[in-house]
This record gives C-alpha cells, sequence and structure tokens, in this order.
C-alpha cells in the first residue's frame, strides 16, 4: 500500500503537462512560422523579379540596355524604383512607338501583374520610389484648400491651374491631369517623368501629395459642377479673352454692318 501511494500523481501534474504541451507548441510557431512566411514571400519576389527580367529581355533591354544601364537609345533604368515602370508602363507611355520630344500616352499593352513583374525587376536594379498605398492616393482625410495652393505654386505653370494641360517649348506639352489615376499621379510627383521635375518627400511630403490628388479630384471629378458655365478648357485669360476678340468683337463688326446697311437703304427711299 506504501508503494502504491508513493507512486500515484499529483492531482495537478497533468495540468501541468498539458500547460508544458501548449507553450511548447506556442514557441515552435513563433520560432518557424514567421521564418516560413518570409522565406515564401522571398521565394516569391524572387519569381516576380525572374518573370519581369524575362519581360524586359524582350521589351526594353533593346533601348535600355542588357541590364538597365542605358543606351543612346533610352536612359539608364538602375535607380529610378518601382514606381517610374509602374506610371511610363501602366500609362502605356513605355514601350515607346518611336523617339521624340514627348513620349505620349497610350493603350497599355501589358497586364498589371506583368507591369508588377517588370517593376520587381528594375527595383531590384537599384533602390528607387517605390509603387504608393492606395492610403497614399486616397483624398479621405486630404486638406483640398492646402492642395488647391501647393498645386497652383508648383504644378500650374505647366499644368494649368485646374490641371487641364498646356504647351510647352520645342514640341513639349504638360499633359492634363483630368481621368489620370491618383496613384498614377503620385508617381509622376514621386518620378518626374520627361520634362516634369521630381518632387520627392523632401519637397513634397507625402501629405502634399495626397492633398494635391485631393484638389484635382474636386476640381476635375465625376461630380464637379462648374459654376461658371463654359469653361473654356480652364485656360483662364487666354482663352477668354480670345473668345471675346473673335465672338465680342465679330458680333460688333455685324451690328455696325447692318446699322450701315439699314441707314443707307433709309437714305435711298
Amino acid at each position: 500500500m506504501k508503494k502504491l501511494s508513493a507512486r500515484r500523481r499529483h492531482p495537478l501534474a497533468a495540468v501541468v503537462v498539458l500547460l508544458l504541451a501548449l507553450a511548447a507548441t506556442g514557441g515552435l510557431y513563433a520560432a518557424f512560422a514567421p521564418a516560413g512566411k518570409a522565406q515564401a514571400d522571398e521565394t516569391a519576389q524572387s519569381l516576380a523579379i525572374d518573370e519581369g527580367k524575362k519581360l524586359y529581355s524582350v521589351g526594353c533591354a533593346s533601348c535600355h540596355g542588357t541590364g538597365g544601364q542605358g543606351t543612346s537609345d533610352g536612359p539608364s533604368l538602375v535607380g529610378v524604383g518601382a514606381a517610374a515602370v509602374d506610371f511610363q508602363v501602366g500609362t502605356g507611355r513605355m514601350p515607346a512607338q518611336q523617339p521624340g520630344a514627348q513620349i505620349p500616352k497610350k493603350k497599355v499593352i501589358y497586364t498589371q501583374a506583368e507591369i508588377d513583374q517588370l517593376a520587381a525587376y528594375i527595383a531590384s536594379l537599384g533602390a528607387g520610389p517605390s509603387i504608393p498605398t492606395k492610403s497614399q492616393v486616397s483624398p479621405d482625410g486630404a486638406n483640398i484648400a492646402a492642395g488647391g495652393e501647393l498645386f497652383r505654386t508648383n504644378c500650374a505653370q505647366c499644368h494649368n491651374f485646374i490641371g487641364k494641360g498646356g504647351a510647352l517649348t520645342h514640341g513639349k506639352y504638360a499633359p492634363s491631369l483630368e481621368g489620370v489615376d491618383p496613384k498614377h499621379i503620385y508617381e509622376a510627383m514621386q518620378t518626374g517623368p520627361q520634362n516634369m521635375p521630381s518632387f520627392p518627400d523632401t519637397t513634397l511630403s507625402e501629405k502634399n501629395k495626397k492633398d494635391i490628388i485631393a484638389y484635382l479630384d474636386a476640381v476635375n471629378g465625376d461630380n464637379t459642377e462648374n459654376p461658371g458655365g463654359l469653361d473654356l478648357g480652364g485656360l483662364g485669360p487666354v482663352s477668354e479673352g480670345l473668345f471675346g476678340w473673335i465672338f465680342g468683337l465679330g458680333a460688333l463688326i455685324a451690328v455696325a454692318v447692318w446699322v450701315a446697311a439699314r441707314t443707307a437703304k433709309a437714305k435711298k427711299s
């Protein structure tokens, strides 16, 4: 009887064993799960880079060089970042049809998945601006008034005060921003495509860019109303003055001719 009582387990022994088992299981998960997820992400990124390199070799290497170092037909892509690729390819500007003063926007020939793969490969060549997130380009919580002030100070000289675009020198032009994806507007500010200067976060902060995007959405959005009626392209005094000269002066001349004709007829009679 003494031996049996000596071997009898403590009532809490089963609970302790269960807690130890759970702790061990949790420790193993904490030790291996994050590493497994990181490894999976790294593998997916490597696959995207490999696929992007294949796409680059077919569609881009002839102008930009086999390693993105650039040639006489195209600039270096080392360090331009994923944002530049997403903008240029995502708006159809690249691949370019032919060299010129400015590469126009055209139909996109790559899917978004392929654009992401190209962007991953170019990003692997050197650090550069990344593709913005949805929260970065969303107008929610932005200051539209501040965005308008920033736009008129930094952008209106080329793009017009409501983003309708305008002519530049030597066959260049600032494109209209009406209907442009907010993501591409953000990327353009980050990377400075073609004739446009770049506005990194040290010049225009992430909040500033968000405010500008909100302003453009407010003045060119689907629900935007123009209380002034015909906006004449939103070009301001230039188009309004031309309208006044052509139609206003033309109407005055027509009235003067009519009055003269009536006067001459009255004298004859």
